[in-house]
């Protein structure tokens, strides 16, 4: 089962919290700014790294819930 964003991506603004459809939340690590608007694009996790489909690269994630 692939995980994807719970609703719309506006992309990675710095301090980006992401909702996915699995009930998990992230909150954006490191700082890295990309515009993209998507719905429910799919997502990789990796360790802490997580990869939005569309974006140009992983960025370094925390769960928080």
């Amino acid at each position: 089962m692939s995980k994807q964003v719970e609703d719309e991506w506006n992309g990675w603004d710095g301090d980006t919290i992401v909702r996915l459809t699995d009930g998990s939340v992230w909150r954006q690590e490191e700082y890295h700014y990309e515009y993209r608007y998507s719905y429910r694009p799919r997502v990789t996790l990796a360790g802490n790294m997580m990869h939005v489909d569309g974006m140009t690269r992983a960025i370094r994630v925390r769960r928080i819930d």
